[in-house]
């Protein structure tokens, strides 16, 4: 029989396509032949710079793939191959197009159930229903088993760990200090720590402990700036090294602390225990960074803000909530950091 070639399509966000990696590792691992065409953003293809057979299509949501008929020139490029099945790991309406497209054309196609009504249970106001939700990697799984791909996280193993490349050298200083990766920002203002907060949580780790700040864009960089300049032993890394110089960095972290956002899943990714942060989102979405126990998450106290998730997201912050966040003591933060070190 032929090897089966599979085609994976998941546009956004980074996070989110980093949580498919554990996903596609236990789908080599039962069927050794497979091949995979993922098609995704250019930026997010280092995240599968571990795998042999794959294939990276990029988009060009800005170029020939803008609009339904950039949609359906990039379903003409693709329909080329003769994929055994399509899955529609997004579930969006450019994804729903591509899912119509391969559908007419004879093609297997599966799409993710994202659990839509059941988040709008667990995020709504009144009569909300607070219990944990299925995780997304195993929304993922349930994708490939529709399409005849069952697979188990049993199987899964993380990479062996590289050797750091040397263009990271200028960026740390060998030492018997263990290695904190901290990534403060996320994509909403009610999934990040306020930073003054984290900077007492930094002054404080990076006496005995060497720390990289991870992030991402020109405003980012210029606050990481001030806190690498401000303290011996933290290093910026944002502007310096690229997303798959960044991935192998993770990959010798001891811990990475970080909010409910991509960094997170990407540390995971490579073995890092990953001690998380939860403002108005909470683990019970369904977004904890992979093979993370649940005690690795800190949630801020529902009995005192019990609208808590307020959404998905962390987009939306009801009325008293703003500060939520800032109950959250730095004292807990390094506490629970200095544990899981001693793991």
């Amino acid at each position: 029989m032929k090897d089966p070639h599979l085609l994976l399509i998941r546009f956004s966000a980074l996070g989110d396509v980093a949580m498919s990696v554990p996903v596609i590792r236990c789908l080599y691992k039962t069927y050794p032949g497979l091949k995979i065409t993922f098609v995704s953003r250019p930026y997010v293809s280092p995240l599968f710079q571990e795998f042999k057979n794959f294939n990276f299509y990029p988009t060009d949501f800005n170029g020939r793939h803008k609009g339904i008929k950039g949609l359906w020139t990039l379903f003409q490029e693709l329909k080329t191959t003769p994929f055994s099945g399509v899955a529609d790991l997004h579930c969006v309406l450019r994804t729903h197009l591509l899912y119509l497209f391969f559908l007419l054309y004879g093609y297997k196609v599966k799409s993710i159930d994202k659990g839509r009504l059941e988040k709008k249970a667990l995020t709504r106001n009144k009569n909300k229903k607070f219990q944990p939700l299925t995780p997304t990697i195993y929304r993922y799984a349930d994708v490939f088993r529709k399409l005849g791909f069952p697979l188990s996280f049993n199987l899964h193993d993380f990479p062996e760990k590289i050797d750091l490349p040397m263009s990271l050298l200028p960026l740390y200083q060998r030492s018997e200090k263990k290695w904190i990766g901290i990534a403060p920002y996320a994509a909403h203002s009610g999934k990040k720590y306020p930073l003054d907060l984290m900077q007492q949580v930094i002054n404080f780790l990076q006496k005995d402990h060497q720390i990289f700040l991870f992030g991402a864009g020109e405003k980012e960089k210029e606050r990481l700036d001030v806190w690498e300049k401000a303290y011996a032993n933290v290093y910026n890394i944002v502007g310096k090294i690229g997303l798959k110089e960044q991935l192998d960095l993770m990959a010798h972290l001891d811990l990475m602390i970080s909010m409910d956002s991509a960094n997170g899943h990407m540390a995971a990714n490579t073995g890092v225990r990953v001690l998380t942060l939860w403002g108005l989102t909470h683990p019970f979405c369904g977004f904890s960074p992979f093979n993370q126990p649940l005690d690795y998450a800190l949630t801020l106290d529902r009995s005192q803000y019990p609208l808590i998730p307020t959404s998905v997201y962390g987009n939306r912050i009801p009325e008293g909530y703003k500060d939520a966040f800032r109950s959250m003591d730095p004292k807990t933060v390094i506490e629970k950091a200095l544990e899981l070190l001693e793991r």
